[in-house]
């Protein structure tokens, strides 16, 4: 009786052990991405912004270069930021750098994916498919959490989870 229900122990512990760590959470060699997210967009826009964080755990830098969705025509990485008083957006087609033992954050404000032609308004509580291109890790598939209009940080920041 005892050697089953250490052999039931044991194998809980080995699912747990593969099981991901955060359901909204990926892996791609030495990359973390971590919580990516979307705001819903109103009825009539043709524009969507993803964001997450990328952690690099490995000893040599990675570069994202591009992303891709079904829910939008093309996906672009944008930049953006505040000269003179005056907000600015631009791409950033060279991709972006994830630095070895460093990371990168998309967040509003400042780095992001730009959606653009999307095929239908983004919905709070939907989870938007999105395959992330980096030069070393390959392609990697993710769901973009979408939250509120206004919102900040995804769905319930990370209760989304």
């Amino acid at each position: 009786m005892l050697r089953h229900a250490f052999a039931a122990l044991t194998l809980a512990a080995s699912i747990l052990a593969i099981a991901p760590a955060s359901a909204h959470d990926y892996t791609a060699g030495s990359l973390h991405i971590d919580h990516p997210w979307s705001r819903a967009t109103p009825p009539t826009a043709n524009v969507g912004a993803g964001y997450m964080t990328i952690q690099n755990k490995g000893p040599e830098a990675d570069r994202l270069v591009g992303a891709s969705t079904p829910a939008a025509q093309t996906v672009e990485i944008h930049f953006m930021e505040m000269a003179n008083g005056v907000m600015k957006m631009r791409a950033v087609p060279e991709g972006l750098e994830i630095p070895a033992g460093g990371e990168a954050a998309l967040a509003p404000g400042g780095y992001h994916f730009m959606l653009v032609g999307l095929e239908k308004p983004l919905t709070e509580g939907e989870k938007v498919p999105l395959e992330l291109q980096f030069e070393k890790a390959g392609t990697v598939s993710v769901e973009l959490a979408v939250g509120p209009i206004g919102g900040g940080s995804g769905p319930s920041g990370h209760s989304g989870h």
